[in-house]
């Protein structure tokens, strides 16, 4: 049971921070916050991701060139330009580590507003922190795991990030059911999103780029991480931008 229970605990934090701090913060500022609050979710996002920590400012980047060039050869991962999942997996990272160590030639207009904590993402980015985080799990294992089967679960916490993007980024484009016709392949993953906090709503999101709840059009469609932005706006920890559909800025 523990085992179970950190797993699901790291998957539905590590989902929750990609699609509220990475997603719908730094790539579609779609609300404001404090650069006191930026950096607490900053240190709430690397202790949620740990080992596989994605950079805010490089996923920020990416994702709005995504929205830009969706399902084409400047698209950073298409399945149509892609031999399988590990291939599109494997040309995103390379894609973002040219951004998170400045090797892009990316046009600037992307990289408008993007959060950029420097220090924390030169910490998290460090293989001796991912090893660390890395160890830390599977000691974790080690000391509570009560059958061999439990243990095929750790490569899923050394890569949480690149997993819950993959997710997206493949199966998005491929299955699903849409409610809107976009100039791409995005569709709805699932009709009620229990797995992706909203993230599964890919169609809808592709047609409203800059609308914070991501589900709402069909009676089924829920998006968990919108009632917490809402919350989080009347608290005045975050405020919501009113009004908004762009495209990916």
């Amino acid at each position: 049971m523990p085992i179970l229970l950190f797993f699901l605990a790291h998957w539905y934090l590590s989902v929750l921070m990609q699609t509220f701090f990475l997603h719908r913060y730094a790539a579609h500022q779609m609300f404001t916050m404090s650069k006191a609050w930026e950096k607490f979710f900053y240190v709430l996002t690397f202790l949620a991701q740990g080992s596989s920590f994605l950079s805010p400012r490089a996923y920020g980047i990416m994702h709005r060139l995504h929205h830009a060039y969706a399902d084409t050869e400047k698209d950073p991962h298409s399945p149509d330009f892609s031999n399988g999942i590990f291939d599109m997996m494997w040309k995103t990272k390379s894609f973002y580590n040219d951004i998170v160590h400045n090797r892009d030639t990316i046009p600037e207009k992307f990289k408008k507003g993007v959060p950029n904590w420097r220090w924390m993402e030169w910490f998290g980015d460090r293989w001796a922190v991912r090893i660390a985080w890395g160890t830390a799990y599977t000691l974790f294992y080690l000391y509570f795991a009560t059958a061999w089967w439990m243990f095929l679960l750790l490569p899923i916490h050394y890569l949480m990030g690149p997993v819950h993007g993959a997710i997206i980024n493949w199966y998005s484009h491929r299955y699903g059911y849409t409610n809107f016709e976009v100039n791409d392949t995005a569709k709805n993953l699932l009709p009620f999103d229990f797995l992706m906090m909203g993230e599964a709503y890919h169609n809808n999101h592709h047609k409203f780029g800059g609308r914070p709840n991501f589900g709402g059009f069909r009676w089924h469609e829920f998006d968990p991480a919108y009632p917490l932005i809402v919350l989080l706006d009347k608290l005045k920890i975050v405020h919501l931008r009113r009004g908004r559909d762009l495209e990916y800025m």
